[in-house]
């Protein structure tokens, strides 16, 4: 239909017009109260539009590497607990072979053979240290998304028993035999260099945790600044748009009536038939 098909009255097209406007910002008013946005589209308010999405965007962003750090905060406690299960160990294998510096020749190959089984079990122990197939305790690398372009990269060593330097006891190759107590201060002596060497690494996964862990905490506090920033661009008052909602029902329900009353102007034609 063309818009010249119709003639209305100047009053009438003035009242229309005016309702018209009414029902934009009724449903502009549902729509923020729908969403709890005042902000919903680049229409809107393009600048704000824009802008709290550049926040949102850069709080997703930091939420991804967040959570790549909690993976990365498993691994380094993967590696924290196979050390004290291997220094637990270390600490049951002294305490064999200092009991050997006063047994009896014959209880020798018995103790030496405990000895060497607590040598596996600290290898199982490293071995079994991994998370997620990275194991700090098997000279893995563990390579941590801090966000906003910062990595953490930590290298473990080997906490095996031959990654330790201790030997095995008995007559074998590259066994010491304790039927010599010097043989037997050796692997006492290896195993508190074991020791040494396993604090040393494990202030410095330590450290790597402490960092980990305090940029995750960052980044919470980050994404919650970010969103909180987003919010006061787009968020809208709810007591407001609500009291928007019942203004522009009651206009809308005068522009009605005066719509109404501009009509009766044309009406009162017919009354001359």
């Amino acid at each position: 239909m063309a818009l010249n098909d119709i003639s209305l009255t100047a009053g009438m097209r003035s009242n229309l017009l005016s309702l018209q406007g009414t029902v934009d910002l009724l449903n502009r008013t549902q729509d923020r109260l729908s969403t709890g946005k005042k902000v919903n589209a680049p229409l809107d308010n393009p600048t704000n539009y824009f802008l709290a999405k550049s926040l949102s965007d850069r709080a997703s962003d930091i939420s991804v590497a967040k959570d790549e750090m909690g993976e990365g905060i498993q691994t380094l406690k993967a590696a924290d607990a196979g050390i004290k299960a291997i220094e637990g160990l270390i600490a049951s294998g002294k305490g064999i072979a200092q009991s050997a510096k006063s047994a009896a020749s014959t209880e020798i190959a018995s103790l030496q053979t405990q000895f060497n089984a607590i040598l596996t079990q600290i290898t199982n122990a490293a071995n079994d240290s991994y998370y997620k197939g990275v194991n700090l305790l098997e000279a893995g690398s563990l390579s941590v998304n801090l966000g906003e372009g910062s990595t953490l990269t930590v290298t473990g060593f080997t906490a095996t028993a031959t990654g330790l330097a201790v030997s095995q006891a008995g007559s074998g190759s590259g066994q010491l035999n304790w039927a010599t107590s010097t043989n037997i201060d050796s692997s006492i002596t290896q195993l508190e260099t074991a020791t040494t060497t396993l604090r040393t690494q494990a202030k410095t996964l330590s450290a790597n945790l402490n960092i980990v862990s305090i940029r995750q905490d960052f980044a919470n506090n980050m994404i919650n600044t970010l969103l909180k920033g987003a919010d006061n661009l787009t968020l809208a008052d709810m007591n407001e748009e609500g009291a928007n909602m019942l203004m522009l029902q009651t206009r809308q329900a005068l522009g009605t009536t005066a719509l109404s009353l501009s009509a009766q102007a044309a009406q009162s034609v017919l009354r001359l038939f």
